[in-house]
């Protein structure tokens, strides 16, 4: 197979938010998760230190945060301030402390170093409970709501530029269901309000495959957004925690851009192209396992709704299949850089998360040393690279029929000095390839390195005291064009060449 890389064809730029993650009031992605206070490794403030060092680690860009499926009953107010009354919340039908809100939520991102990104109540909520909490986050000294901010410890505004209205609010599993016309006006009136509080703020609202409801969310708000959100998890497993194996996985990755394709071509028909991008706010390969909750049948006891989220924390189902089907997402957003801006990985901890914390530390899944290699060794740039003689491999889906995959899936990137770096994912779960890279229009490199995420097997995990999965990094090798680059079976590789 061969890449060939055109230093001059210049496809786009990157934008370092699509290595953006999530995090929701669910099981123990919040407590337990970044925030335990009293833990041994945590901080003054009760947060993760380890949890902390290790988004650091991965130049978290961005966090999206309370929610998901809680915030649609989910009242703000109850979240600061010295009166913080536990209520039951309605989505996972569990207490909710809410010693963990606003003000924790922003000096965790203040902590990592990375922008806040808040989904308001979109379900139960009205644009006035909205338009109030972008008072309360925004606002030098202004009103009842920047003077409580101010009153809780924090003088200065938290300046929240990034705002969802709403989360999947087209779901009947979602608190607060609307159907399209419902929905438009909505988000019309609750950005309106909001803007007029702060009319710098970047606002986003839930799309989906489905042209009638974005017609009329976008007909309707328009105008008044900046993002339109896209969520997708390719292994359905709300009721059943059926795991897709690695070949299952693979066949996934031929279907990363449906969604991303059926919205472009809508936004260019309405003429918002260039104004609206694609915020992919929730992905993950695997859904969140939480039987009986989202059905008309509700579990009766424990054991049936609370008991199975445990299983989300089985840290032998993150294998190499996360780490090359995350690779490829990623990849595909490189590709589409002209349209989709963010990306935010779901959760970032625990569930079916990239970290996952116990009691004594961390543990690093799979997907963490995706995250690690393309945060820090990608370029900015990206280039249309030319693929010949693409490699192709059959394989069989979960749904028993026999698909065909690309074998190999490459971005080439670029950095304004021409220094290369090229994404190169070998789906194979058994063949090492080699892969031949010509480059034209610039300065032939002289050598390269080879950064790869690997594991033993297509099945090879991380869990406590197991270590299955890490990067290697190659020494320099002298690069030749005539010389093909070798790729592990069931790997992501990034090459960096230099002059």
């Amino acid at each position: 197979m061969k890449v060939i890389v055109d230093f001059d064809r210049i496809h786009g730029k990157r934008d370092p938010m699509i290595y953006g993650h999530f995090i929701e009031h669910f099981h123990r992605q919040v407590y337990e998760g970044i925030f335990d206070p009293g833990n041994k490794l945590s901080d003054k403030d009760g947060f993760r230190t380890d949890v902390i060092e290790a988004l650091k680690k991965i130049k978290t860009p961005i966090l999206r945060w309370p929610g998901g499926c809680f915030v649609s009953s989910y009242d703000w107010k109850n979240g600061v301030g010295k009166n913080r009354p536990a209520v039951f919340d309605k989505a996972w039908r569990v207490e909710e402390p809410n010693t963990f809100g606003t003000d924790e939520f922003i000096a965790f991102c203040k902590k990592v170093g990375c922008e806040p990104y808040i989904c308001t109540n979109a379900g139960t909520g009205t644009a006035e409970e909205m338009s109030d909490w972008v008072e309360y986050c925004n606002l030098i000294d202004q009103g009842i709501h920047a003077k409580h901010r101010i009153e809780n410890g924090n003088t200065e505004p938290f300046d929240v530029a990034y705002w969802s209205i709403g989360n999947e609010n087209y779901g009947s599993w979602e608190i607060g269901a609307k159907s399209a016309l419902e929905w438009g006006r909505l988000v019309n009136e609750s950005a309106k309000m909001m803007l007029r509080v702060d009319p710098n703020l970047e606002l986003s609202a839930a799309a989906l495959n489905d042209l009638d409801w974005n017609i009329e969310l976008l007909k309707q708000s328009g105008e008044r957004l900046k993002w339109i959100s896209i969520h997708e998890y390719w292994d359905k497993l709300a009721q059943e925690n059926d795991l897709a194996d690695y070949e299952q996985t693979m066949v996934f990755t031929n279907y990363l851009d449906d969604q991303v394709q059926i919205v472009r071509g809508l936004l260019q028909a309405m003429k918002l192209d260039g104004k609206i991008r694609i915020s992919y706010d929730e992905w993950n390969l695997r859904g969140w396992h939480h039987p009986n909750v989202h059905t008309v049948e509700q579990g009766k006891n424990p054991e049936s709704y609370l008991a199975p989220r445990d299983l989300n924390d089985d840290n032998s189902q993150y294998t190499m299949a996360d780490a090359v089907f995350s690779a490829c997402f990623l990849n595909m957003c490189l590709k589409n850089c002209d349209i989709i801006g963010m990306a935010n990985f779901a959760p970032v901890v625990n569930t079916r998360g990239c970290i996952f914390t116990h009691k004594d530390g961390l543990v690093l899944r799979s997907t963490y040393f995706v995250f690690e290699l393309f945060a820090n060794q990608l370029e900015e740039i990206v280039l249309d690279a030319l693929i010949k003689n693409e490699l192709q491999m059959d394989v069989i889906s979960k749904k028993g029929k026999t698909e065909t995959v690309s074998t190999i899936d490459v971005v080439a990137t670029r950095d304004e000095n021409n220094n290369a770096s090229l994404a190169i994912v070998n789906k194979d779960p058994q063949k090492s390839h080699s892969v031949e890279v010509v480059f034209r229009g610039g300065t032939i490199p002289r050598q390269y390195q080879l950064f790869s995420v690997i594991g033993d097997s297509p099945d090879a995990y991380n869990d406590v005291d197991h270590t299955g999965v890490g990067i290697k990094e190659s020494s320099l090798e002298q690069y030749s064009e005539a010389k093909g680059i070798t790729v592990p079976p069931h790997s992501v590789n990034i090459i960096k060449f230099y002059k």
